[in-house]
């Protein structure tokens, strides 16, 4: 098996500070599913759709995407679009997880079929408890029958 196979969260995060409290936040919930952190929209798609760098990619498709609107080359709302869109990738459940609350990316996210939006507040209690909450909806997923 390689080590993709066991991919099953799939954070999209270019900042390190942030991809890091999620994953603090994550253990704090008692989420201990493999996470695999990608730092932006191009190296997501990549991944998903085995190309470039994840071209020989042989694992399956994570079971939940932690996903950042606002990444440089390739911003949340495109990498939502293609996945939705795309039959190998439309039932992946994808979670916002953003800084941004402005009511464009929060509407055109659901009409794209988010899951989830959360923002990401700045205080780490509040950041840890947002994060704890999408753990909760994972573990709820997590055993939910395939």
């Amino acid at each position: 098996m390689d080590d993709f196979e066991a991919i099953e969260i799939l954070l999209v995060e270019d900042s390190d500070a942030d991809a890091e409290l999620v994953l603090r936040a994550l253990r704090k919930g008692g989420v201990v599913n493999k996470v695999m952190r990608l730092r932006d929209g191009v190296e997501a798609m990549d991944f998903l759709f085995r190309e470039g760098t994840f071209d020989q990619r042989s694992g399956g498709q994570p079971r939940l995407v932690l996903l950042d609107l606002k990444m440089p080359r390739l911003g949340g709302i495109d990498v939502l679009r293609r996945l939705k869109v795309d039959e190998r990738t439309r039932m992946i459940p994808v979670v916002v997880l953003t800084s941004s609350a402005e009511e464009q990316d929060v509407a055109e996210s659901y009409r794209l079929g988010v899951n989830s939006y959360l923002v990401k507040p700045v205080e780490f209690t509040a950041f840890t408890s947002v994060i704890t909450k999408a753990g909760l909806y994972w573990a709820v997923m997590n055993h939910a029958p395939n």
